[in-house]
């Protein structure tokens, strides 16, 4: 139907519902707006950060400290192996060493200290025994039922791909690890959830302060994991939340993608070479055309 067949009173309702739905939509848009946002991750200034960057291996020890004696209580990481410790780029490959990640003697140490399920090859019994450098880093928990009735419903997320399975993978784990405060006055928090201001969601529904100022963040399960002088680090690191925070960050991101710093130099080198080809064809098309009109 068109409005100029219409007759007056038609044209009228259509008016009057089109400024009705319009009211609507600006009605709505500032209480969509008012939701806050969680915080822009900050920078940890990551050496592993860039075409070019590495990643510290001292940092990834201590990274691997923090995650053993804090994180794996709850956390697992089920694409790990302990051998993967060891590997060219790992916290504690060793260059001087000619054997194999498997056989690196640091390797098979730190995966003795973990104890691991097996079943007795002579009895058939369920037992725990020393881990070797083959196995897997042990899940806290048998399945995720379980995970999720030790923590208030909510399974703790496996750490293996995390720094890839979030924007700014590495920076936003420090920031949310260190971010933790008390909650904004007039936010109300359900038992078993904690406000983060870097964990993403909406907390319209639970401010009782002024719609225009939602503060910034969301609800986490996750308690505030790490405290200063939690973790005693060996090399005369500041043992603060922020430092912890800082090298279990670049740990989960090193596991997220172990063979990240091979796949730059082969890249430079790749790089490297089409350069270098490009100048040899260029050389050679003009060596071979000059003189000849085309």
């Amino acid at each position: 139907m068109t409005i100029q067949n219409g007759t007056p009173s038609t044209v009228f309702k259509i008016v009057a519902s089109a400024v009705a739905a319009l009211s609507l939509v600006a009605v709505a848009a500032p209480a969509g707006a008012a939701g806050g946002e969680a915080k822009h991750p900050r920078s940890g200034g990551f050496s592993f950060e860039g075409p070019f960057g590495t990643f510290d291996q001292a940092q990834l020890q201590r990274g691997y400290k923090v995650y053993r004696e804090v994180c794996a209580a709850c956390h697992g990481m089920d694409l790990m192996s302990f051998r993967n410790l060891g590997q060219p780029g790992g916290p504690f490959y060793d260059s001087h060493f000619k054997g194999g990640p498997a056989d690196n003697p640091y390797v098979r140490v730190l995966a003795a200290e973990v104890q691991v399920a097996d079943i007795d090859s002579e009895t058939g019994e369920p037992i725990m025994r020393p881990a070797t450098p083959a196995d897997r880093f042990p899940n806290p928990y048998a399945n995720a039922t379980a995970a999720a009735g030790a923590n208030g419903g909510a399974a703790p997320p496996d750490l293996s791909v995390m720094a890839k399975a979030r924007h700014d993978g590495a920076n936003y784990i420090y920031s949310l690890l260190s971010g933790y405060v008390p909650a904004p006055e007039g936010l109300q928090i359900a038992p078993g959830q904690y406000y983060n201001p870097y964990m993403a969601g909406d907390l319209s529904p639970f401010w009782t302060g002024d719609p225009d100022h939602v503060p910034s963040g969301g609800f986490i399960a996750m308690p505030n994991p790490l405290a200063d002088g939690q973790v005693t680090y060996d090399d005369g690191s500041p043992q603060t939340v922020d430092q912890y925070s800082k090298d279990v960050a670049a740990f989960i991101a090193w596991a997220s993608d172990p063979h990240a710093t091979e796949r730059k130099r082969t890249g430079m080198g790749v790089l490297a070479f089409l350069f270098i080809f490009a100048g040899l064809t260029y050389a050679s098309y003009r060596r071979i055309w000059k003189g000849i009109a085309h």
